[in-house]
């Protein structure tokens, strides 16, 4: 069983959640309140796609944190990007990437971007923003940046979600096994220990009942994992288009 493998559950018929699109249908409906809660949705959600795309496109630091910010005001507080929204015609990062091209054109640099932004922001760029970019983004193009950006921050919604599950649900040490086995080999391209090291570390009976422990986790994962990406999808053709995209980007965590 794949971690990304499509299952059954919830069947192909399931409803696709609205929750991104929905933001976007929010715009212009609100008071200065809403838009301050819209706007700080949005930032946590997209800011990294956004601001890598930014960097890759060659702003600096600094200038790509107030792109990032006025990208998405404009989003709120305009209108002008979100004309052409529409859920039935694609991904919504398909959407969102299309109006980031947009809204570049109209800002010729780092101080046209400071003077379109309002002086009294209506939520502060004071998140943690790293000055690089890490290895796997710099090798690559601005759009492959931005792809790979939204995934990998896709895929710590989703472990954060589970993780928490597991705790909530006394299976801190399904989690524990999930982790050494599975995902930091994954991600660190370590060796994945044996089945036998796992029950040591951990204090599990024998590598049976380890192996389903794990297993568990990654039904939890998959779970999480195709509710995130019905919020960002209208068919289920686009969910296989994002699964292909998350296997192009992570092919050794693809494969467990």
């Amino acid at each position: 069983m794949g971690l990304f493998d499509q299952t059954e559950i919830g069947g192909v018929g399931k409803a696709f959640l609205t929750t991104h699109w929905s933001l976007i249908e929010e715009v212009g409906q609100g008071d200065d309140q809403k838009n301050r809660a819209l706007i700080g949705l949005l930032l946590e959600k997209y800011w990294k796609p956004v601001y890598c795309y930014l960097r890759r496109k060659g702003y600096d630091n600094e200038s790509a944190k107030d792109l990032t910010q006025g990208f998405i005001q404009e989003i709120v507080i305009g209108h002008t990007l979100i004309q052409k929204a529409d859920r039935a015609k694609g991904r919504f990062r398909t959407f969102l990437l299309t109006a980031l091209d947009r809204y570049l054109i109209n800002v010729k640099d780092a101080e046209a971007a400071q003077k379109r932004i309002p002086r009294h922001r209506l939520v502060s760029l004071d998140w943690v923003v790293p000055s690089d970019l890490s290895g796997a983004v710099t090798e690559l193009s601005p759009e492959d940046s931005f792809h790979y950006a939204w995934v990998s921050s896709l895929l710590e919604r989703i472990l954060s979600e589970v993780q928490a599950k597991c705790l909530e649900q006394g299976k801190t040490v399904h989690w524990a096994a999930f982790h050494d086995r599975i995902l930091e080999p994954a991600v660190e391209g370590t060796t994945a220990p044996s089945m036998n090291e796992i029950c040591r570390r951990h204090g599990i009976e024998n590598p049976v009942k380890a192996s389903n422990m794990i297993v568990t986790v990654k039904r939890m994962m998959q779970i999480v994992f195709m509710e995130g990406l019905r919020q960002s999808v209208s068919s289920e053709e686009e969910v296989q288009e994002e699964l292909q995209e998350i296997r192009r980007f992570f092919p050794k965590l693809a494969q467990y």
